[in-house]
């Protein structure tokens, strides 16, 4: 299982596999042609409230990730997940944000849910 993660705006190459875009909103200035997405499972993103609530810093990363985690087990969220994860069983999956710190950002979640 290879898991990747990559900022939008860095360019796509072949090593990626399979792009998939973990950002509920379209990343700006970026074409659809450069992003090459290959899946966007919206529905395993954020909500928007849960994203406004972290990005107003009304609280700690650790309580976002729990939160997060918890809107993931709904579920088509759950389906999305397992879905992701097949597709890095069987090659390269690269997930794809805007985020400018993943670490410290959902990605970081998915990443730690989907290895």
């Amino acid at each position: 299982m290879t898991l990747r993660i990559r900022r939008v705006h860095e360019p796509a190459g072949p090593e990626d596999g399979v792009r998939v875009l973990v950002d509920r909103l379209w990343p700006r200035g970026v074409s659809k042609e450069a992003a090459r997405v290959d899946e966007w499972p919206k529905a395993m993103t954020p909500s928007t409230e849960l994203r406004r609530w972290y990005h107003a810093g009304e609280g700690s990363y650790e309580e976002f990730a729990r939160r997060y985690e918890a809107e993931l087990s709904a579920p088509e969220a759950a389906a999305l997940l397992d879905r992701v994860r097949e597709l890095a069983r069987e090659g390269t999956v690269t997930l794809v944000t805007a985020a400018k710190a993943p670490e410290e950002s959902h990605v970081a979640v998915l990443a730690r849910l989907l290895g």
